[in-house]
């Protein structure tokens, strides 16, 4: 009896491990369904992988070739231009000049950057949390990896939408030199608004503010400087 419960064991084994056997070698052969089969894909879209799946190398484009397409984009160079008709502004006002040294904070992509580098300014640096290089290098605008007094004048178009707007505000006062300037650009708003920017520069007095416009949006430029003790 204990032989044939044994041989009945070993027959419903190996049938078990026959049909898992079938069912494995089945699917290794399907195409799963998360991929596009090769043959669902026709012209002009053979220029893409053969399928989802495919771990076939992708071209590689280097830096300064994406950077090349981006700066050469209409939406690049326009977003520069606006930019550079705004600081001109300054420029005209004696608050920059080609010596000067000065900061973007979170700068994002660059255009500020850029548009400073082409009128002439020779110490520009950008900063943000996710680096944009060579324009911008990482940093955190609230903990800045700077000197004191670092710089002539410091800018930003994003001081109200950081984290610590108080924070962000102090350390842009800390690297600038006594004298120099903290240029802040928000929405369009009004006077009592621009006073509560400008208490969170604690250190600083307001010499000036306007309304414009910068990148097809309205905005109030903020200026102020940074006292002497």
């Amino acid at each position: 009896m204990e032989k044939q419960i044994k041989k009945f064991q070993n027959e419903v084994s190996f049938v078990s491990i026959t049909i898992a056997t079938l069912i494995i070698t089945f699917l290794f052969l399907q195409t799963p369904k998360t991929c596009i089969p090769p043959s669902a894909l026709q012209k002009p879209h053979l220029r893409f992988p053969n399928s989802t799946c495919d771990s076939t190398p992708r071209h590689y484009l280097p830096l300064s070739k994406k950077n090349a397409r981006l700066w050469s984009s209409k939406s690049w160079m326009t977003q520069v231009s606006s930019f550079t008709q705004f600081f001109t502004q300054l420029y005209q006002n004696g608050l920059l000049k080609n010596h000067s040294k000065v900061l973007c904070v979170s700068a994002g992509a660059g255009h500020d950057v850029m548009a400073l580098s082409k009128m002439g300014l020779k110490n520009v640096i950008g900063v943000e949390l996710i680096e944009s290089l060579p324009l911008v290098s990482r940093a955190n605008p609230h903990n800045l990896p700077f000197f004191d007094g670092a710089f002539d004048v410091a800018f930003t178009g994003h001081l109200m939408a950081a984290l610590y707007p108080l924070r962000n505000a102090e350390e842009m006062e800390r690297t600038v030199r006594n004298g120099g300037v903290c240029v802040v650009v928000v929405d369009e708003c009004g006077e009592e608004e621009v006073k509560e920017i400008v208490r969170l520069f604690r250190r600083s007095q307001l010499l000036s503010f306007s309304d414009g416009t910068l990148n097809g949006r309205r905005v109030t430029r903020i200026i102020m400087r940074k006292k002497s003790f």
